[in-house]
């Protein structure tokens, strides 16, 4: 990495006879984005060692020579990178201010794994490690961590003797092999007990296991899970419900080599494990795995890099498969992990649809906003037990798809999303349609399926309530889960469980039936993963039913002839997961291909694109106008402030340019911050990997 020194240490003699500290300063510009070279007092020498944190001074502001070292600048915090015998420099050093703690919490393996997230995500190492070292809790580091625990026995394959070569993989887990899997998980929840035996698998190979989940609840559940199989003592969990001094202990147990397996939401990804033999991540399609502070890195890549970094085993999990997952066991890079189709058919609940012609029929739906299909599931689970009925959030977007078969009208110069106003009640629109990504007027579409030319205007939201549903069923208690007030567990008497997607408590026993309710809000989203993400979420819902032996019943309700409805009859995720692959490929969606998207007032984005020079095969597409969108009652994350008109822009490369793009953007952050501190340009987001595309 490239090395430099402030400007304001120039001019004075050089204390050559004091060793130099590379130290890298918590400032997450990108312009700064280098090591910066100190020397090391005397009083400093023993404690200032690579990996500690230290205190320079750092800034333009005037200092003295005292002792042949330059003073001056305002303190800053920093780690210590590396200690060399000498600087390649010929200006003076200023001295390091204060080591802050001698505990090394910087190691190299964590240093190498920060400085590839920031390159892949065009990003500054400072931002990275903001992310990856938890804060400071004197205390904590007071506390020494417990002694290591001997490796455990291996444990037998357990529910694994489910899947196709589920036994190999933790055979080759427990011998010190480094498999690579993704994995269709059956329903139910034996999940967290697969996952702690994999672990289990990885420790009795004297190695450390990762595993990453989306939230609190599943921590939980692993958690739980894990002590049972292997006991008190052999993991730690780190997430931010913890505290900040209980979350650090954590954390330093794992630096420390204490503790070789982790369990932990989002932030545990850059857990250092001592000696990584495996890496596990559950339902990457969830958005809780992706980070909303700079750089914006995914969980799942974070992952990757780390596999392939440390050289380790990977495990990529989930009821259901994302199209990133599925491309990875198309190229090799992972093996299928899955269940047979007599094993899913004997795990999975009996799933029946209803239409929106049936719902516009039905006289029971207009009365009771419940079709007489979806009535009928709800009275006869009732008398078995608890009932799941899923709602979505609300919200409205005006993205355009065809009357006929619904299919979503697309850009036919970019395959990008098209927009269109509102006509009225009647379904049409008026005026011309405009495509979200690059702005072109589309004059003369017509369905690429089914050859339609008529449109009809999607519009995202939820239509029923809990309330609604009470008043169906008037003697049956209902209970809520969303946002505000999540629900773990609910006991197996009979019951209404009203949920938003992923806010679904586990019924014990399993759930007697559910209700998919509203499935043209999920389908109709202007997101390219409407579909992947509406399967996901249902599938999440239909595997807390029980088995249809056991008289399991899941309704959706939506069209039955749109895929991810046929997907979730057939329990054939990864079918549509590849299905869905293979159609990127050839409209050159990510994953294929690689994103970024610049926003920003138009004068700022048209400065940025000017400026930034761009891989050859790159192609940009926009800019359009950046509309203030709501979710679950807030601006959107990454919305236009209040106010103003944004616009953005998406700069799409083919495979294998992703990171000269992430280069190329990352040179133009860094020259546009540059000019900006001396009072220059309008500011600009950037982002790699965006996750809404349209």
């Amino acid at each position: 990495m490239p090395r430099a020194k402030p400007r304001t240490w120039r001019g004075a003699a050089l204390a050559k006879e004091l060793p130099v500290a590379r130290v890298l300063v918590d400032k997450g510009v990108l312009h700064l984005d280098r090591y910066f070279d100190y020397a090391v007092p005397e009083e400093l020498d023993a404690e200032a060692q690579p990996g500690v944190r230290v205190r320079v001074r750092f800034g333009a502001g005037r200092g003295r020579v005292r002792d042949g070292r330059r003073e001056g600048g305002g303190l800053i915090d920093g780690f210590l990178v590396e200690r060399v015998a000498e600087t390649d420099y010929s200006g003076p050093l200023a001295a390091l201010a204060q080591v802050v703690s001698p505990e090394p919490v910087l190691s190299e393996e964590l240093l190498g794994l920060a400085r590839a997230v920031a390159d892949r995500y065009a990003g500054s190492l400072a931002d990275v490690l903001q992310l990856a070292v938890p804060p400071r809790s004197a205390r904590a580091e007071q506390r020494p961590s417990p002694a290591p625990l001997p490796p455990p026995a291996a444990p037998d394959a357990g529910s694994w003797g489910r899947y196709e070569h589920g036994g190999a993989f933790l055979e080759a887990l427990a011998g010190g092999g480094v498999p690579r899997a993704v994995w269709n998980a059956l329903p139910g929840s034996e999940w967290t007990e697969e996952i702690a035996r994999a672990v289990g698998a990885t420790l009795a190979s004297g190695r450390g296991a990762l595993v990453v989940v989306p939230d609190g609840r599943a921590v939980a559940r692993v958690d739980a899970a894990l002590t049972a199989l292997l006991g008190e003592g052999r993991h730690a969990v780190l997430t931010a419900d913890a505290g900040p001094e209980k979350r650090y202990r954590e954390w330093l147990a794992v630096r420390r080599g204490a503790v070789r397996a982790v369990v932990g939401t989002r932030a545990a990804m850059f857990a250092p494990v001592r000696d990584l033999g495996l890496v596990v991540l559950w339902d990457d399609g969830d958005d809780s795995h992706s980070e909303p502070h700079a750089p914006q890195p995914h969980a799942r890549e974070v992952l990757l890099l780390r596999a392939a970094q440390d050289k380790c085993g990977f495990l990529l999990g989930s009821w259901s498969c994302t199209v990133e997952a599925a491309q990875l066991v198309e190229s090799g890079w992972a093996r299928p992990l899955v269940a047979s189709r007599e094993q899913v058919r004997g795990a999975a609940p009996l799933v029946r649809t209803v239409g929106d012609g049936d719902l516009a029929r039905d006289e029971a739906a207009r009365a009771a906003r419940l079709p007489t299909l979806a009535w009928q599931a709800v009275r006869d689970g009732l008398r078995q037990g608890p009932v799941l009925v899923q709602v979505p959030r609300r919200g409205y977007v005006p993205r355009m798809a065809c009357a006929n078969c619904r299919a979503p009208a697309r850009c036919r110069h970019c395959s990008g999303p098209l927009e269109g106003q509102e006509a009225g009640a009647g379904g049409g629109f008026e005026g011309a349609l405009r495509c979200g990504w690059c702005g072109q007027e589309e004059g003369a579409w017509h369905c690429a399926e089914c050859g339609g030319f008529r449109l009809r205007a999607q519009v995202v939201g939820a239509r029923r309530t809990a309330e609604e549903l009470g008043r169906a069923f008037p003697a049956v208690p209902v209970r809520t889960s969303g946002r505000e007030h999540v629900l773990d567990t609910v006991p197996g008497a009979p019951a209404l469980v009203v949920s938003t997607p992923g806010a679904e408590p586990v019924a014990e026993g399993g759930y007697a039936a559910a209700l998919l309710l509203d499935g043209w809000a999920m389908l109709g989203r202007p997101d390219l993963r409407a579909g992947e993400d509406a399967l996901r979420r249902w599938i999440a819902a239909a595997a807390l039913v029980r088995p249809q032996g056991a008289g399991g019943t899941v309704v959706v309700v939506a069209e039955p002839t749109l895929r991810p409805v046929q997907a979730l009859v057939r329990w054939d995720p990864v079918g549509h997961a590849v299905r869905e692959l293979a159609e990127r490929a050839e409209l050159g969606f990510p994953p294929v291909s690689r994103m970024a998207a610049v926003s920003g007032p138009p004068e700022g984005v048209a400065a940025f694109l000017g400026a930034v020079e761009l891989p050859g095969e790159a192609e940009v597409l926009g800019p359009v106008p950046l509309p203030v969108t709501t979710v679950r009652g807030a601006r959107r994350v990454g919305a236009p402030p209040v106010g103003e008109r944004w616009e953005r822009a998406l700069i799409r490369v083919p495979p294998g340019r992703g990171a000269a793009l992430a280069a190329a953007l990352k040179a133009a952050q860094a020259a546009r911050m540059a000019r900006g501190g001396a009072g220059g340009e309008v500011a600009v987001r950037v982002r790699v990997d965006p996750p809404d595309i349209g």
